[in-house]
């Protein structure tokens, strides 16, 4: 892969244009409770406030309207545990069009009625490596479009432009600490804030038992794949990242990070609590690195924390306990 195949700058400046109308611009706060509490200044990017409740409504509100009428015509299919299906979804009902959605089982029963609630059909079962082969075999019978959650270049450049947001409403940013699921996230985020500010450190964080990207890293290899994945955290739990989120990756992060389990649980239950946010597990793990001490804040740099989602079911509240 060339780096040219990559968005850069000016792609995801023009994906921005194009969402901006049906998009919010979601607010980046700093919580006094927080501030207090670790003795470091943190903002927080609340993509958690934004349309269908996560960043993805960025990527799948450009994929769509880049869309050919040859992609759309026969539907569309994609493999989500959750915030891309919904987000999708709510994209595809804006331009009319069919989507399947394959979800794998233990998915969350709230992101799987939201996503049905837009007009999805969603099928739920087997591991996640099981519901992707699912996946891949409805699209070679149905003839379906495939809509990958993070392996395309028009998904990662419409997660880029909450990196061109961010900028604008603190500038003075120098650290992002930025969740990997499947890496289309802080891939397209990297590529936009790189390009204009190299000095900002990025970086990835990664549930312990879902550290996808640093194993591909470790492996240097794109198809590395988990052979299992278990966190709480299930928006960041795929088994294997894309050739373009790895080589994306390899420019623009500087470091990649993992938490436990219950870092990530008492991370969001201190994000529901002092910040008070509704925010899900996997929206948590920059936090979570701070609490076990993965970063220094006595350096005082300035530093923002990607707020993912807020498709948290009720009943895992009770798990932060």
């Amino acid at each position: 892969m060339t780096r040219s195949a990559l968005p850069d700058e000016h792609i995801i400046a023009s994906a921005e244009q194009r969402i901006r109308p049906w998009i919010s611009e979601t607010p980046v706060l700093r919580v006094p409770d927080l501030d207090v509490s670790f003795g470091h200044p943190l903002w927080l990017k609340c993509e958690n406030l934004q349309r269908t409740g996560s960043f993805k409504a960025r990527g799948a509100l450009n994929w769509m309207l880049t869309a050919s009428e040859a992609e759309l015509e026969p539907g569309l299919i994609t493999i989500s545990a959750g915030n891309h299906a919904i987000a999708l979804a709510w994209a595809a009902a804006q331009k009319g069009s069919p989507l399947q959605v394959v979800m794998p089982k233990g998915s969350s029963p709230l992101k799987i009625r939201l996503t049905e609630s837009l007009g999805a059909r969603v099928t739920v079962g087997g591991t996640i490596q099981e519901a992707l082969a699912h996946c891949h075999e409805l699209r070679d019978q149905q003839g379906f479009t495939l809509v990958h959650p993070y392996n395309d270049v028009r998904i990662m450049a419409g997660q880029g432009t909450l990196g061109l947001e961010l900028l604008r409403q603190q500038p003075d940013i120098k650290r992002i600490l930025c969740p990997i699921g499947g890496g289309g996230l802080i891939s397209g985020l990297g590529l936009a804030i790189k390009g204009k500010r190299p000095d900002i450190e990025l970086i990835g964080v990664e549930p312990e038992g879902a550290a996808t990207m640093a194993n591909a890293w470790q492996h240097e290899d794109a198809s590395a794949s988990l052979a299992t994945v278990d966190t709480w955290a299930a928006s960041l739990a795929p088994a294997v990242v894309g050739d373009y989120t790895y080589e994306a990756s390899r420019q623009v992060v500087d470091r990649i990070l993992t938490v436990s389990e219950a870092a990530i649980r008492e991370a969001t239950k201190r994000l529901l609590t002092e910040a008070r946010l509704y925010v899900e597990p996997g929206a948590s793990v920059g936090l979570a690195v701070i609490i076990e001490g993965g970063i220094n804040l006595a350096d005082d740099v300035p530093t923002a924390l990607i707020v993912t989602g807020g498709n948290l079911d009720l009943e895992q509240v009770a798990h932060c306990a």
